[in-house]
């Protein structure tokens, strides 16, 4: 099976695609439109976006053109970080839905525990009060799933003893030399699915030579090797590209690295540099 066929299942028995593509840092317009439009073109059948990327009307412009069915098309957006609370996180989530013009979200996610200008601080009690949304969200039909972004085990254990609904999913980042085993591990036993963002690391372990060596050993691209480990590891991976033929390759990863492999990268620090 191709892993673009391929599913995993979150809390709650909903299934989303093993590989998604995301949209971070792809401006509104037809530069994410292009992309979306591409990379389902190419099979992708996951598109994550967030009220913070501001594209949330090309992702739902490009989806709604693209030929198929709904429920064909998996959706994430998130709620913006800085928005707190329970009010506040109805009012974004209608946005929202009006501008990708769907009636139904896949997964919604709080995209971070803090502001971004607050990273590290303590919104413990305010988290709380906007799970109590995220739940209603959850059970209100026009969302499947609800989950959060970012979260550490404190973050987590939090929404865990307040709320009555286990987050489907928490997506952090993770790559090559970046797995934050500990809160994967955590997330994994409480059956969280984790969602991999920047398996690229932003880019940035493109000319790792370590990585390259073993991309060149399968007769594939870096970021396919990339990708194919985060997949590996049971994590969800979202890797985002513009390029036509770099959506292409992203989403060619039907070929599995060895244990001896997986074990080197599993090995590797600083990949970034």
């Amino acid at each position: 099976m191709s892993i673009l066929n391929d599913t995993m299942i979150l809390a709650g028995g909903v299934k989303i695609p093993r590989l998604g593509f995301g949209t971070w840092q792809i401006p509104e317009g037809e530069a994410c439109y292009d992309a979306v439009s591409r990379a389902l073109e190419a099979g992708s059948r996951h598109i994550d976006t967030a009220r913070a990327y501001g594209n949330e009307k090309s992702v739902g412009r490009a989806v709604r053109n693209a030929g198929l069915a709904p429920e064909e098309v998996f959706i994430t957006s998130k709620l913006p970080a800085e928005e707190k609370g329970y009010d506040a996180a109805w009012r974004c989530f209608e946005a929202t839905m009006e501008d990708l013009g769907m009636e139904t979200l896949d997964l919604y996610l709080i995209h971070a525990p803090w502001p971004w200008s607050e990273v590290g601080a303590d919104y413990t009690r305010e988290n709380i009060e906007t799970w109590r949304a995220m739940e209603e969200i959850g059970q209100n039909g026009r969302c499947r799933a609800v989950g959060v972004s970012n979260f550490s085990v404190s973050d987590l254990k939090a929404i865990l003893d307040n709320g009555t609904v286990k987050p489907a999913a928490n997506q952090i980042r993770y790559f090559i030399g970046h797995t934050q085993e500990a809160l994967t591990q955590f997330c994994m036993d409480e059956g969280i699915l984790v969602e991999g963002y920047s398996p690229l690391a932003t880019g940035r372990i493109l000319k790792n030579p370590e990585v390259a060596a073993i991309a060149a050993k399968y007769g594939v691209s870096l970021p396919q090797v990339c990708i194919r480990y985060v997949l590996q590891k049971n994590v969800l991976p979202l890797p985002k590209a513009v390029h036509p033929e770099y959506i292409r390759q992203n989403a060619a990863v039907d070929f599995t690295l060895s244990d001896e492999d997986m074990a080197y990268f599993d090995g590797l620090t600083d990949t970034e540099r």
